[in-house]
């Protein structure tokens, strides 16, 4: 669900670039640059159908809440045992969900380092 919905946002930075090419070469028949315009825009279309913002969103909802909660219970019952806290796995998902607000305002950064971060 998250690669669909990068692929939507990379297709329009493709059809941009595509279009800026376009621009530059004027000719009455439709050129090999608008026929592939075209394509990406349909599929960018039907990617958008797909609704695989709101679906990789609410997947990653819950799975960041239960996240959470076991990174809190695993947290307490290790302090419990043993008395100490260690630095887990855990940490990189924390990492990876704060990004999300900077990934959300464009920052093409956090995306690649969201990304990262989950695998």
């Amino acid at each position: 669900m998250g690669w669909q919905w990068w692929r939507v946002d990379t297709l329009q930075d493709e059809i941009n670039q595509l279009k800026k090419q376009d621009e530059s070469q004027p000719e009455l028949e439709p050129s090999l640059l608008q026929l592939q315009i075209q394509q990406l825009s349909e599929d960018r279309k039907e990617l958008i159908k797909g609704q695989y913002r709101d679906k990789h969103f609410n997947a990653c909802s819950m799975l960041l809440g239960f996240g959470v909660f076991e990174s809190i219970g695993g947290g307490v019952n290790t302090y419990l045992r043993t008395g100490k806290l260690f630095l887990g796995p855990h940490l990189y998902t924390r990492a990876a969900a704060a990004l999300v607000l900077p990934m959300q305002k464009g920052n093409e950064t956090a995306r690649k380092l969201h990304t990262v971060l989950d695998v």
